[in-house]
């Protein structure tokens, strides 16, 4: 029988090893980035008008990939918070008793009816982060992935402005 020091223990190194993953991509990505760039240095230098068009557009790539890369760091960075948060203040969604699909997914009437009870709690208190977060959970759950989304940004924002009032 595994103990809660042992289960602990392996989720910091799952923890560990997916940092490690995300760290090396971003790493990959900025070479990458900068390999782009050089090429697009390269065309424009050239000086013929269409070397100077495509130039151009690939400098282009590498700054779209950079602002991309950072915001989805970002919003990793404030989701991980919340959960953090979440897990500390003991809020988080109990879905251990919940029946699941042999992948590991919670069956979708499960999902539905966790849902359900999550949205009640919400529109009772649609302006508190922790149901919001909650509620971003449960529609991850459900399969919605948009509104799980837009949900979780929201609830990062109503966090934020939170912890500037206090």
């Amino acid at each position: 029988m595994n103990s809660p020091e042992s289960a602990s223990s392996g989720q910091s190194k799952d923890v560990v090893k997916v940092v490690a993953l995300i760290a090396a991509l971003v790493l990959v990505l900025g070479f990458y980035f900068l390999l782009l760039g050089r090429i697009a240095f390269s065309l424009i230098g050239s000086g013929g008008v269409a070397a100077i068009i495509i130039g151009v557009g690939v400098l282009i790539l590498p700054l779209l990939g950079i602002w991309i890369v950072a915001a989805t760091v970002r919003a990793a960075l404030a989701h991980q918070h919340l959960a953090r948060l979440i897990h500390e203040e003991g809020l988080e969604l109990d879905t251990s008793e919940l029946p699941r699909k042999p992948s590991g997914r919670i069956e979708r009437e499960a999902a539905d009816t966790l849902f359900a009870t999550i949205k009640a709690e919400w529109e009772a208190d649609p302006d508190n982060w922790r149901v919001s977060y909650r509620l971003a959970r449960a529609y991850d759950y459900a399969g919605d992935r948009t509104r799980a989304r837009e949900t979780m940004r929201r609830a990062v924002a109503l966090e934020r402005n939170e912890r500037d009032v206090t």
